[in-house]
């Protein structure tokens, strides 16, 4: 037996983490139904966050319109590469927002000091993930209008 940091014991060769359960990250059954699952539980997620959340609807309806746009405002290839995945970091952070924010009021409704802080700490990313695929979009459109370079 070994013993973790605070002297208990755990099983030989236990971390505290997970083992192991032997299913390869390569195409096969065990890979291919890992990727299933986890494509079922993004689904799932995604349905839960558009049912749930505001934020996530909002910028969803961003995206559809936004995706046609882009066509119009890219002037190359990379330019709409680079304004479709501002979006998607957008949504990616409003996504961990709100499961940072779900995870939050789950362990407690009270008010506590460092739940505010967490909350807070995780709206300033998805913030700064908006300002960013904002500067992204308005760079493109005054390239592709010709108000700079």
């Amino acid at each position: 037996m070994d013993t973790d940091k605070r002297g208990e014991d755990r099983p030989e060769g236990s971390n505290g983490r997970q083992q192991w359960s032997g299913q390869s990250a390569m195409p096969g059954a065990g890979g291919l139904k890992r990727i299933a699952a986890a494509a079922a539980n993004s689904a799932r997620g995604l349905r839960q966050g558009f049912a749930s959340e505001a934020a996530i609807r909002q910028e969803l309806a961003l995206l559809a319109l936004a995706l046609p746009a882009s066509f119009f405002i890219a002037s190359s290839l990379w330019v709409g590469v680079a304004l479709i995945a501002s979006l998607l970091l957008m949504l990616m952070a409003e996504f961990l927002n709100s499961a940072i924010e779900s995870l939050c009021d789950h362990v407690t409704q009270q008010k506590h000091e460092a739940i505010r802080i967490t909350k807070d700490l995780s709206s300033a990313g998805a913030f700064f993930s908006q300002l960013l695929a904002g500067l992204v979009w308005l760079a493109a459109i005054a390239q592709r209008f010709g108000l700079f370079g």
